[in-house]
This record gives structure tokens, sequence and C-alpha cells, in this order.
């Protein structure tokens, strides 16, 4: 998923799984535990999470990677191994934080365009809070389906519905959780997904074969998902929140609305169904919205600079504030362009580095290992597989790796115990792809809380599609529920 989805493009049979002998199980985890102990810490002691400045994340993922240094130079490790590794990692990422750019500058030239506003003045006269939350949930899904990608479903139609939610005073936390749910499904049922390619090629199976079996897991999650967020919405308290009418006056009075920018997002969706490269897609969507905001909004420009084109770069690059008569407006309608994304993509940098010093140590090899032992059982052996991949997502820091890693170590393991490979490639995605949006410091956790504008710890308990998922496919394996066996020859 991650050219279309996570849009890194790591090649797969680049991937060189580091094994070192002379590092034990516990040595392997003392970069982790003191990564975990840091972050808890820093979570649970600091009032404002900022213990070491407002880039604290980042820098105790630099200094988990720095222990993780020494443990590999007292198990024979040299630097320069450790250096390849890391570069391996940030290369793999390079695209990310390019899209990540890009969506900062796409936030913006939509919000000064009208195209956000034109989003949530239409969305409240149709989605109400009764049906908001599982709306949300089949609109991402069908995006992400056609699209392949949960990332462009979050920077298009994702920004969109936070934005419309929060006017109806729904908790933020809740609208991401529920776009999160519906794009992640779309993600894992989607043939243009790439690690819906990715996971079956590393089980042996093929691709039409993983879907088809995925989705004896993946519906009934997805059901429950949907029934859970129609609860929570026919029971929210939306009390306090501002008046429909007043919101599209405010927007009204504000923008020019008009269907026609409706047009760019539209724009953007059909050049992704048409596999047009991300980036080439999300910068066009870019140039559509600069061209409508000369077109549509000259009276915002003007009243944000001395010069059209300064509020235009501005919008791209930094700060966006565009003022209404409605305060609850206010917050919805800024942006932090390019320079918003920054916090987002240091982490992800500092985030590569740890994983690439684990990688390169042999640390990563060592802690799959270590799982395969006490895979005594065929519910063991699944057991294993999803802590494998939950560990890699927490670990690595990305879910490509949670996938090429735990594939390649566990897939003979599988075939001993004589099942299908699509056992093995249902349970990456299932707890593989899924959960790595749970991790702040996971290039997907990262990329969706900055996206979105919500903190991983404000939706983690509303991504009910991602976090049970796992459960699922641990549940039909201990009740030995549709678990295919090899053929006898």
């Amino acid at each position: 998923m991650q050219e279309n989805d996570n849009l890194s493009e790591i090649k797969t049979e680049e991937q060189v799984i580091i094994d070192n002998k002379e590092l034990s199980f516990f040595e392997a985890l003392i970069p982790v535990v003191i990564l975990m102990a840091m972050l808890a810490y820093n979570i649970f002691f600091v009032e404002d999470q900022e213990w070491l400045g407002a880039y604290t994340n980042q820098i105790i993922l630099v200094l988990g990677g720095a222990v993780a240094a020494v443990v590999g130079f007292f198990n024979k490790v040299s630097l320069s191994v450790m250096l390849k590794e890391v570069w391996e990692n940030l290369r793999s990422v390079f695209v990310p934080i390019m899209i990540l750019f890009l969506v900062g500058a796409l936030a913006g030239t939509w919000l000064v365009s009208g195209v956000i506003p034109a989003m949530v003045y239409y969305g409240l006269q149709v989605l109400s809070p009764e049906i908001f939350l599982p709306a949300s949930v089949i609109i991402a899904a069908v995006i992400s389906i056609a699209t392949g990608s949960s990332w462009t479903t979050s920077a298009t139609v994702g920004i969109a519905l936070v934005g419309i939610g929060t006017a109806l005073g729904i908790n933020p936390g809740m609208i991401a959780g529920a776009v999160i749910s519906g794009a992640y499904f779309g993600d894992k049922m989607s043939p243009l997904s790439d690690t819906t390619n990715l996971a079956p090629a590393m089980a042996g199976t093929d691709l039409f074969t993983h879907i088809k079996y995925m989705a004896i897991t993946t519906v009934p999650t997805i059901i429950i998902t949907l029934i859970v967020f129609g609860i929570i919405s026919f029971n929210i308290d939306t009390t306090g929140s501002a008046d429909i009418s007043n919101l599209l006056a405010s927007i009204d009075q504000t923008f020019n609305i008009s269907p026609w920018l409706f047009l760019v997002p539209v724009g953007v969706v059909t050049l992704i169904l048409l596999k047009t490269k991300p980036l080439i897609a999300l910068a066009s969507g870019i140039v559509l919205a600069i061209i409508f905001a000369f077109v549509f909004q000259g009276t915002i420009l003007e009243g944000l600079s001395e010069s059209k084109f300064t509020a235009i770069t501005n919008s791209i690059l930094t700060d966006t504030a565009i003022i209404t008569d409605n305060p609850k407006l206010n917050d919805l309608f800024s942006s932090g362009g390019m320079n918003g994304m920054l916090w987002t993509i240091y982490l992800i940098i500092c985030a590569m580095i740890f994983g690439g010093i684990m990688d390169g140590i042999g640390a990563l090899a060592r802690i799959t290992k270590a799982l395969l032992t006490i895979a005594t059982s065929i519910f063991g052996l699944f057991a294993s597989t999803v802590l494998s991949c939950l560990g890699l997502n927490l670990i690595a820091s990305d879910q490509y790796l949670a996938i090429v890693i735990p594939g390649k170590m566990f897939k003979q393991a599988y075939e001993d115990k004589g099942l299908a490979p699509e056992n093995l490639s249902r349970t990456l995605e299932d707890s593989g792809t899924v959960t790595s949006v749970l991790i702040p410091w996971n290039t997907c956790g990262a990329y969706q809380s900055g996206v979105l504008g919500v903190g991983v710890g404000e939706y983690i308990g509303y991504a009910i599609f991602n976090w049970l998922s796992p459960f699922t496919t641990l549940l039909f394996a201990a009740l030995n529920l549709k678990i295919k066996m090899l053929k006898a020859k």
C-alpha cells in the first residue's frame, strides 16, 4: 500500500534481513526497553509532553538509535553497516516525505481556493450527527477501495469530513477514527493497494486468492465497526454545537461557494484512479486549486496579503488563517502549509534512524526469530505472526517492514504446519497493515495525525477497525474457523 497508500517505494527484492548471531534476544530488546521507558516517562510524567523541547519524541527516537548502536558495537557490528541500513530506510521514505510536503501545500491551497469550505458547506447540509460517523466510514472505504490509498483518502475526503464533523460538534478523535477505519478497510481490500499486493507476494499466494480469503476476517470486522459507530452516532452529545444555518451563512459570507470547486478533488481522485503517480496527482491538485483561488476567491486573497501571489505562496509554505464571524469556523479554516508538516517529517526521519540501526545490528531478525520459538501449535504460529507484525510496526516504524520481515521469516513455518500460504498473507495484513496507524512514530501514524490534525492518542480508541482486526484473526485461528490447509500431493 505504500506507493498507493503509504506511498513509499521500497523494493521488496532489495530487502535484506540482517541476522547477527553474536546478538542475543535480551540484547536486542535493550534499545526497545529504553525507548519505551523514555516515551512512557514523557507521556505520563511530563505535563506538556515536551520533556526535551518541542521535538521530544524525535530526540527520544534518536537516543534509542544511539543505544542500539552501542549494543551493535559490543556485538561486532561496524558503523558502516548500521549507516547503510539507516540510509536505506531514509531513502525508502523519500517519496512519503515529498507527499507530506505536497499535502501541506494541498491543505493550504484548498483552503484559500474555497475547496475545503465548499466541502464543509455542502457536507453540513447532507450529513447529520445521527449518521455522520458510519457515513464517514463508508465514504472513506469507497474512496480507498477505488484509489488503493488510505493516504490519498485522508488527504482529500478525510480532511473534509473532519471539518464537517467538527462543525457539527462531534469529537475530532471519533471522526478521525471513523475515517481511518474506512480508509484502511478499503486499502486492505483494494487490488490497487501495494500492501495488498505485497502480502501475498511474501507469503507465496496470488492477489485475488489473498483478497477473497482476507474478506473472511475483514468483512465481519468492518460490520462490527459500522455497528459501533452507528450506536455512538445515535447517542452522540452535540449540545452546544453551532446552529447549522449560522455556520452556512458564515461560510457563504466569507467565501464564494460554488459546486464548480469540486472539480479540484474530483480531478485528483481521477488521476489516482488512472494510476498517475501520487506526487503528480497531488501536485496537479495544488495547481488546480491555485487557478480556482484566483477565479473564485480574489477577495479572500486580497484580504490575506497585499499581493494575491504572496497570499498563494504563503498558503503553500506557511500558516494561513481565514477569519469568519463564527469562532467555531476560525480554527477549522486555518492551515500550516508545508511548514505545518515539518514536525511529522522530522518524526518519520528519526523513526527511520532508529529502525535502520535496529535492523543493521540484527535486532529485528533476532526478535522475530524468538517469536517463532513459541509457535508450537497452529494458534501459536498465528499469534507469533501477529506479535511480530505489531512489534515491527512499533520498532521499525514502517508497515512495509512489518509485512516483509515476518513474511520472509514465517513462510516456511506455515508450510511446515501444512497451512496454505493465504493464512500467512491474511495475518500479515490483519496485523501489519492496519496497526501501523496506531503508533505515533510509525510512518502511517505520523502521516494520518499530521494530515487530519488529530493526534494518535485522540483517535486510537476510535480506530475500531484497526485495533479489532488482529483480535479477529486470532479468534478465527483459536476457533479453527476458515483455516485453509495445504492439499496433500
